[in-house]
C-alpha cells in the first residue's frame, strides 16, 4: 500500500454564473490529497493521512477519498476548520490565496501520527511548510524511512513560506531521507540556483535519493539515477489548467512502481532504465488528461 501524507484542502475556483457573474465554487484538493485520489482512480492500493475536520467541507473530502477508493481511517479528525484556497488562473497556470490558520491541517502534531504498514509514503506541498504539522510530517518520514519507500514532491509556494531558512533546513533533511525525489524545474532552481537540469538532479541525488525526476511543464521530465539518464515528452493536449497536474503525474510514476513490484528499497535501489521510462510515461499519460479538463481531476485507469 502506498500512504499519502500530507494536505487536504477546499480549492475555491473561479467559475462563472448562468447571468455570467464571478463566483468561486468548492472542490476538495490539495497536493497530496489530490495524488491519494489519482492513485486511487488508477487502481493503486492506497491510504491518505492528513489533519482533517469534522465540518462541511472536510466531510466534502472524505466523501471524495472514499469515492476514489483511497482509505483515509488513518486520518487525524478534529473540529478545526478546514483550510481553504482560493484560486486564480492566469493563462491556464494556477496562483493561490491560502486560509490556514488554526486549520486541522495546520494544527496536526506528532501526538497525531498514525502507525502504517505500507509499502511506501508519500510527502509534499504546503504541509511541508507551516508549524506544527511540518514537524510532524518530518517525524513520521524520520520514523519509516529505514523500512519504507519515501518519495518527496516539496511542490514550493514562494508566497506560502514565512520562514525560509528554516524551510530550507527541512527539505534538507527530507531530501536526504528520501529514495525518490520529483520537482519542477522551478522548485530545482529555487533550491539551488541557476544550475542546468542535469547538475541539479545529479546534486540532489548526491544528497542520498535513489530517483530523481525533473518535470519541465509542458516540455515533459526527466529521469536520474545513478549511471542513467532518461527523458519523456509531455503529452500534446489543449489545456484547460494545470491544476492537479503535477499531483496526478506523482501518481502515475508510483502506481507505476507499485505496478513493477518495485516498492521496496531493494526495488527502487535496482530499478531499471525501462523501469524508470514506464514510471515517467505512466505519469505523463495520466497528467495529459488532468490538464485537458477543469479543475484537479485526475483519470480513471479505464481512461488511460
Amino acid at each position: 500500500m502506498i500512504l499519502a501524507c500530507g494536505e487536504a484542502l477546499i480549492d475555491m475556483l473561479p467559475r462563472r454564473t448562468a447571468a455570467g457573474e464571478a463566483v468561486f465554487a468548492p472542490y476538495p484538493g490539495g497536493a497530496v490529497f489530490n495524488t491519494a485520489i489519482a492513485l486511487g482512480r488508477l487502481g493503486a492500493q492506497v491510504g491518505f493521512f492528513s489533519g482533517l475536520s469534522s465540518d462541511l467541507f472536510g466531510q466534502m473530502l472524505c466523501q471524495a477519498l472514499e469515492a476514489s477508493n483511497v482509505d483515509a481511517s488513518t486520518a487525524h479528525i478534529s473540529v478545526r476548520p478546514t483550510t481553504l484556497a482560493f484560486v486564480g488562473l492566469i493563462d491556464g497556470h494556477a496562483t493561490y490565496a491560502f486560509y490556514d490558520e488554526n486549520t486541522a491541517g495546520r494544527m496536526l502534531t506528532e501526538g497525531d501520527l498514525p502507525k502504517t504498514h505500507a509499502d511506501a509514503l508519500f510527502f509534499g506541498g504546503i504541509s511541508l511548510v507551516g508549524e506544527p504539522c511540518g514537524s510532524a510530517y518530518e517525524a513520521l518520514m524520520a520514523r519509516e524511512e529505514p523500512r519504507r519507500v519515501i518519495m518527496v514532491d516539496p511542490n514550493i509556494r514562494t508566497s506560502f513560506i514565512t520562514d525560509e531558512p528554516a524551510f530550507r533546513a527541512r527539505l534538507d533533511r527530507m531530501l536526504a531521507m528520501a529514495d525518490i525525489v520529483k520537482l519542477s524545474d522551478e522548485d530545482l532552481r529555487w533550491l539551488l540556483g541557476d544550475v542546468t537540469i542535469e547538475i541539479g538532479a545529479r546534486a540532489v541525488l548526491a544528497k542520498g535519493a535513489r530517483v530523481v525526476i525533473i518535470t519541465e511543464g509542458a516540455k515533459g521530465a526527466h529521469g536520474f539515477m545513478a549511471g542513467t539518464e532518461v527523458f519523456e515528452p509531455a503529452r500534446k493536449v489543449a489545456v484547460v489548467d494545470t491544476v492537479g497536474a503535477g499531483d496526478t503525474f506523482n501518481a502515475g510514476v508510483l502506481a507505476s512502481l507499485w505496478r513493477q513490484g518495485c516498492l521496496s528499497k531493494t526495488g527502487v535501489e535496482t530499478l531499471s532504465e525501462a523501469g524508470l521510462r514506464h514510471a515517467l510515461d505512466l505519469g505523463a499519460q495520466a497528467a495529459a488528461i488532468t490538464v485537458s479538463r477543469a479543475g484537479a481531476n485526475p483519470p480513471w485507469e479505464r481512461e488511460l
